[in-house]
């Protein structure tokens, strides 16, 4: 294990520094990828589900190393996401370039299909806009035609509008504003013995009209494209990248990139559970104007995924890196690692740069709230199959009544944390929401572990220890991408483990999180708790 302080390595790196790449090259949860070049730069977005701030947007020069440079959405444009709404909000998006301008379209499937545009994606977004209010509408992608006209692919989502795996195209105004008629559904996966096509992703080129689109479900299906003369179809259908005799299963929704030189690419991801869709980068070309992706082509032209492989060509020196996972709370802004479980509020957090330190505000909860269900939890994504994660808690703000630590949220979640309550030196205690109320009282702190299921209303408490220090350090274990456990330091050297180890399970569509929290549940002026640093570690270091 590191020292607390010194400099930690990325957890996942796909670039082997020797001209090859090795898949997933994010080993994180970026679900539903899409990506364009503009110039020699690529860019791409992923869900974000009910996490804000939103719509995540990555940038490369090579394709294989990404960094987080921004957000589309800093927060959920309705009330409803102020708590979480798990499985809801911002889910598959496309991103394109037209004229000068990026856009991302992003559907919520309960509101409707929106887009959010900007001339630097470096530098912020413009605020969002309805192109169609609408239940139901899911996965749009826009496409304009070289006469100008403007047009949307878009998919259903059945648990809306009572149906699925139709491709629909609809006519939009050039500026995205609006649509200009009800369109025509141009593909059903029920015709061609296909099931749950969406995702689609449509492109043009040697004048076919071409549409990209996972089917066969998340965890099990393929790519198909779809082709025509004519953007209204008909289209045929060819399956163009499947399993095959890999391990990457799906493999499912992404989009095609090509490179100034004329290489093509594919990113899509691959679902693994806890990790949530981890992307991954397939070589592709053209055999008689059908796509072919990855390699071992099969008679059909349908080709399977690749594990180690020889990066996009690129000019530009490029610096062997990753989104950032650790934070030593020294930036003058909250790390782009960093997402809430809601939409956020600014007197949630402080940030103190000069100590290395983010401060958390307990924010009050009702004792029935699952810890799951709080807005205030500050999460980040897992970013490779196991880890530590340590962290040092200042307590010594904590007031009656709050508890703050760390979280490992999903389906199934659990927290380390340490809780304030006052002990009776004289009479026997009535425990509430752990402060005792009485005349004649000690204040302790306690080390409490938290454990859940979603939607299961079977949340558990258990104090594990009773501490005399206001530093103190947490640290979460996780193991084969399932096992979390935890364990604690007053000294940052010798830890104890506590509290029972849980089996993780994913969240609605999302891989399990890692993060930090502060609440209140007593009836006293909530405190603060201090947290430094939130610091990765391989565990076979």
């Amino acid at each position: 294990m590191k020292n607390w302080k010194e400099k930690r390595k990325k957890m996942w790196i796909a670039d082997n520094g020797d001209g090859t790449y090795t898949n997933p090259i994010l080993y994180t949860d970026y679900s539903d990828p899409d990506v364009i070049r503009v110039g020699e730069d690529y860019f791409m977005t992923a869900s974000s589900f009910c996490n804000s701030p939103a719509l995540p947007v990555l940038h490369s020069k090579d394709l294989v190393n990404w960094k987080v440079i921004s957000y589309a959405l800093d927060r959920i444009p309705y009330k409803d996401y102020e708590t979480p709404q798990h499985g809801r909000g911002v889910w598959a998006p496309a991103i394109r370039y037209h004229e000068g301008t990026f856009f991302i379209f992003f559907p919520m499937p309960d509101e409707g299909i929106f887009c959010v545009t900007t001339k630097d994606p470096f530098k912020g977004w413009d605020k969002p806009f309805a192109v169609r209010e609408v239940t139901g509408w899911i996965d749009p992608c826009p496409f304009w035609d070289e006469d100008g006209q403007a047009y949307m692919v878009s998919a259903f989502a059945r648990s809306r509008i009572g149906y699925k795996n139709i491709l629909h195209i609809s006519p939009i105004q050039p500026d995205c504003k609006g649509v200009l008629g009800d369109g025509k559904h141009i593909f059903d996966g029920a015709d061609w013995g296909v099931d749950t096509t969406e995702g689609p992703k449509m492109y043009k080129r040697n004048g076919y009209y071409y549409i990209f689109a996972p089917a066969g479900g998340v965890k099990t299906g393929f790519q198909i494209v779809l082709r025509s003369k004519n953007i209204y179809g008909p289209y045929e259908q060819k399956i163009v990248l499947h399993q095959g005799n890999t391990e990457i299963n799906g493999p499912h929704q992404g989009g095609w990139v090509d490179t100034p030189d004329g290489q093509d690419w594919f990113i899509h991801f691959q679902d693994v559970g806890n990790a949530g869709r981890i992307v991954h980068l397939e070589p592709m070309k053209w055999v008689d104007d059908w796509p072919v992706i990855g390699i071992n082509e099969n008679e059909d032209g349908c080709g399977e995924p690749v594990i180690t492989y020889p990066k996009p060509s690129c000019s530009a020196k490029v610096e062997i890196d990753a989104p950032e996972d650790s934070d030593d709370f020294t930036g003058e802004t909250l790390g782009l690692q960093w997402q809430w479980n809601a939409n956020y509020r600014e007197d949630w957090y402080a940030l103190r740069p000069d100590k290395g330190e983010i401060i958390l505000y307990a924010k009050e909860k009702e004792i029935e709230t699952q810890l799951c269900d709080v807005p205030n939890l500050l999460l980040q994504k897992w970013p490779a199959k196991e880890f530590y994660i340590t962290t040092c808690l200042h307590a010594e703000s904590l007031r009656d009544g709050d508890i703050a630590g760390m979280v490992s949220l999903g389906g199934v979640y659990s927290a380390l944390a340490v809780g304030k309550k006052i002990k009776y030196k004289k009479q026997k205690s009535v425990i509430r929401n752990y402060a005792l109320a009485t005349e004649n009282r000690e204040e302790k702190l306690f080390i409490i572990q938290r454990t859940g299921e979603w939607r299961k209303n079977n949340e558990e408490t258990d104090i594990l220890a009773e501490v005399e220090a206001t530093t103190i350090f947490l640290r979460m274990k996780v193991e084969k991408e399932t096992e979390v456990s935890f364990s604690y330091s007053l000294d940052g050297d010798q830890f104890i483990e506590v509290g029972k180890s849980v089996k993780a399970t994913p969240g609605r569509w999302v891989g399990v999180k890692a993060g930090l929290f502060a609440v209140h549940e007593g009836n006293e002026v909530p405190g603060k708790a201090a947290f430094e640093g939130f610091f990765y570690d391989s565990i076979n270091e």
